[in-house]
């Protein structure tokens, strides 16, 4: 069966775009493609049925943006590398993430 787990908006130490801020939209959606691309660079491509991407999720002052692995839990390659990009989350951008969002 197909499902997801969510995996957070940015690495677990770093500031990221609040809800109702101005121009949230597109920050927070660029930060996550810049932290979709850091995880592929630290873990590798998506193994089969497993899928990075960015998931819209609703709250009091407007959606909110965070990356999740979807995978399949028929698959167990693609269950191992969903819980791999939870419990190894980096805390920290890296060199490439940092010049993609230009800090």
């Amino acid at each position: 069966m197909r499902d997801y787990i969510n995996i957070g908006p940015t690495p677990t130490d770093e500031p990221c775009a609040q809800v109702g801020s101005d121009n949230y939209a597109e920050q927070s959606r660029k930060e996550c493609i810049a932290f979709c691309n850091q995880l592929r660079r630290q873990f590798g491509e998506e193994p089969t049925a497993a899928h990075i991407a960015l998931k819209s999720f609703p709250h009091d002052f407007g959606s909110y943006l965070e990356v999740v692995c979807y995978y399949d839990d028929y698959i167990p390659e693609s269950v191992e590398y969903a819980y791999k990009l939870e419990s190894e989350t980096p805390a920290k951008w890296d060199k490439e993430a940092r010049k993609e969002l230009g800090i």
